[in-house]
């Protein structure tokens, strides 16, 4: 199978590689990447967030946030949408520092009885994207780092929330989730479908770094027809898991 997607290379340095073009700073070693924009927004606005690091890209400036919580430093940032983006915004975190890092985002469900804002814990995810098999050798599935699973399931009980631990079907395409892969998928185990979870866990195996994520249900593809269920417009909901995930990223 000569395919240039399944020759990996366990190179240890890249050609480009981030701790070579990037001079690391004075930056909390704990992260939430939040795919919430309006969420990062009132964090900044609220919480007198400072700009640890602005650097840009093709689409413009990003930036890592610092806050004090719960008297600790912690960064956060946005890390785009898809897994290239994901990815490489993450390794540029590293590079300049940070080491523990909780994600938190939001999905599709594959399960009728997932409601909106239904919590995940992601235990895994089906490689059906590119940018993972670029850090790990081929495979199907990628596992979640241990550590970063069972900080989220100790912060959600302490707070006697309700939630799943569960596999996550990552993809580039969404608009390419047919009836067919999503029924392989639900029978594989997956709840979800995203686009960057298999992505940032690689990332983290290769960079030994400790990750987690969480999850919240949101449109559902588990019917005949999709229900976009206004997912993105449940603010209290994202913010409420932006400061789940702080806390748990903080007792890592």
């Amino acid at each position: 199978m000569n395919y240039p997607i399944l020759e990996f290379d366990p190179s240890p340095e890249a050609f480009i590689e981030p701790s070579k073009i990037i001079q690391a700073r004075d930056l909390p070693e704990h992260c939430v990447i939040c795919f919430f924009r309006e969420v990062i927004e009132k964090v900044v606005s609220e919480n007198n967030a400072r700009v640890a690091v602005q650097y840009h890209w093709e689409d413009g400036p990003h930036t890592i946030y610092e806050i004090s919580h719960r008297d600790q430093r912690l960064a956060f940032l946005h890390p785009g949408v898809g897994a290239p983006i994901a990815a490489g915004l993450f390794e540029e975190a590293i590079a300049f520092g940070c080491r523990k890092f909780i994600a938190c985002g939001g999905c599709g469900v594959l399960e009728k009885d997932m409601s909106v804002g239904h919590l995940i814990v992601v235990s895994g995810a089906i490689r059906d994207e590119g940018v993972s098999y670029h850090y790990l050798p081929a495979g199907r599935e990628v596992l979640a780092n241990e550590a970063g699973v069972n900080a989220l399931v100790r912060t959600m009980d302490e707070r006697g929330l309700p939630y799943q631990v569960g596999k996550t079907w990552t993809t580039d395409a969404p608009y390419r989730e047919t009836a067919n892969k999503i029924e392989k998928r639900r029978k594989e185990g997956c709840l979800t479908v995203e686009m960057e979870s298999a992505a940032l866990m690689a990332v983290a195996q290769f960079r030994k770094v400790l990750f987690g994520q969480a999850l919240y249900g949101g449109d559902d593809l588990s019917g005949a027809e999709w229900d976009q269920r206004h997912w993105q417009s449940r603010s209290d909901i994202r913010e409420s898991l932006f400061w789940l995930c702080a806390d748990a990223c903080l007792s890592l």
